[in-house]
């Protein structure tokens, strides 16, 4: 059974336009690319799929015919199906395996207008980088992550509880009940997860431990991946490396601490090609003077997240053998040691405002630290909105201890910033006597991350 997806509607808009471009779906293996493409075949009269992992034979094909209508007459005789624009759907699954087939996407715009061509593949980073051009104009890319919660509610048949909470405000907080039951669904979603996979076994059963089967599976690919991986760095060092970012998650990253006493330079190596798979994402360390927040980065500083909480608890419990107590922390912590112990509400929180975001555009994540000696102050994330630089911290504590949040304000000039945390939609108001400034912090639960990127109902509203 397909669970419903936002990027269902993208796909179905890509469909319809007119203006009509191959589509290249990008991601982290096995976060539900291959099923949405699918999903959206459903729609069309004719469906080829054509996978260069399962048919690797195919890829001569590519390699030898060149003129995309020939190239289109030889996937008609093969898969015996017609292929006509606007009835048919070409999908090339795992298209990193073929240079030939991306380099193809290229020629399908300019000399097959109206045919629907879809693409997509796991580590096709590393595919990219290694192709002199890349079809600038030709292609449009859609990035895709795990679920939302969002899409983890509509899944669990909640889609109520999505339109109540983006309607939701500081003025108009949501019902004690509701917001106790989505705090409660807030903590599942961190235990089964936004991985498909997981998602479904959950959905059909309610059973945690079919969720772990599937999420074990997920995890265990990951690692064999790393084999493909071996040219350019030690799987051994790779698989420390993924270790060593969740046992840092929340914190700087320090390389020293990655297991086999490897140099810097081979460490930040492994980490950029976890982050190309998809599986991990770098958080940079902007100064959050203005925008854009990427012109002043300090590479000295950075912190690394990787992609999924389910899948975090099955590495911690495969690996490390550390699970339990985080596990206990989500199932029955207080909502104050849940989001400010082990740094799993900020992993997931980051992840939150990449799936809400544009998803036409792969966006980076940044963060604040006070770099000047014998300061401690951090926001853990700094983003852009309504075109202001908009600090969001994730923080279960009262107003006392928002220091840090208070200092970036202050030296950033800023009024308005985000307080993350398991709470109602509430607002903080106060006046800073120092610089003679209002300040507004809103409460935005942790569950409604969507609402920071709602401009029809906005969180809070921004000088």
């Amino acid at each position: 059974m397909y669970i419903e997806r936002s990027i269902d509607a993208l796909l179905l808009d890509w469909k319809n336009s007119r203006s009509l471009k191959p589509l290249l779906l990008r991601g982290a293996r096995q976060v539900g690319k291959s099923w949405a493409v699918e999903h959206l075949g459903e729609s069309f009269d004719y469906f080829i799929e054509v996978n260069f992992e399962k048919r690797p034979d195919l890829k001569n094909v590519f390699e030898t015919v060149h003129d995309v209508h020939e190239l289109a007459n030889s996937l008609s005789m093969l898969y015996n199906k017609p292929v006509e624009p606007g009835r048919t759907l070409i999908f090339l699954d795992e298209i990193q395996d073929s240079p030939d087939a991306i380099r193809s996407l290229w020629s399908f715009k300019e000399d097959f207008p109206g045919l629907h061509v879809v693409a997509a593949g796991s580590l096709l980073e590393f595919a990219l980088k290694e192709l002199p051009s890349f079809g600038v104009g030709r292609i449009r890319s859609l990035f895709v992550y795990p679920f939302s919660f969002d899409e983890f509610l509509v899944a669990e048949g909640k889609s109520s509880w999505v339109k109540a909470k983006q309607e939701a405000s500081s003025d108009k907080p949501l019902p004690v009940a509701l917001h106790n039951d989505l705090v409660q669904h807030y903590r599942t979603f961190l235990m089964v997860g936004g991985m498909p996979a997981s998602v479904a076994a959950w959905i059909g059963s309610h059973d945690y431990s079919q969720c772990q089967t599937e999420l074990d599976d997920i995890q265990l690919t990951y690692y064999d991946d790393f084999a493909k991986y071996s040219k350019k760095v030690d799987p051994t060092l790779l698989r420390n490396t993924l270790q060593s970012v969740i046992l840092q998650i929340g914190n700087k990253f320090v390389y020293s601490k990655v297991d086999g006493s490897y140099r810097a330079e081979e460490v930040k190596k492994a980490l950029g090609l976890l982050c190309d798979a998809g599986i991990v994402k770098r958080v940079s360390h902007t100064a959050g003077n203005g925008l854009p927040l990427g012109a002043e980065t300090n590479d000295k500083f950075r912190k690394y997240i990787y992609l999924d909480s389910g899948l975090l608890l099955r590495i911690l419990d495969m690996d490390l053998g550390s699970a339990q107590q985080l596990t206990e922390l989500i199932v029955a912590g207080t909502a104050e040691d849940l989001v400010n112990k082990g740094g799993l509400a900020e992993m997931v929180l980051g992840w939150e405002l990449l799936k809400y975001n544009n998803p036409r555009s792969q966006h980076d994540l940044y963060y604040w630290e006070n770099t000047a000696e014998g300061t401690q102050s951090e926001v853990d994330y700094v983003i852009a909105r309504n075109m202001k630089v908009l600090p969001v911290e994730c923080k279960a504590g009262t107003s006392g201890k928002m220091k840090s949040l208070y200092v970036f304000m202050r030296q950033k000039h800023l009024t308005d910033a985000v307080r993350c945390s398991l709470e109602n939609f509430s607002l903080l108001e106060s006046f800073d006597k120092v610089v003679e400034a209002p300040r507004r912090i809103a409460i935005n639960p942790l569950y409604a991350i969507s609402t920071l990127y709602n401009a029809a109902t906005p969180f809070i509203p921004l000088l």
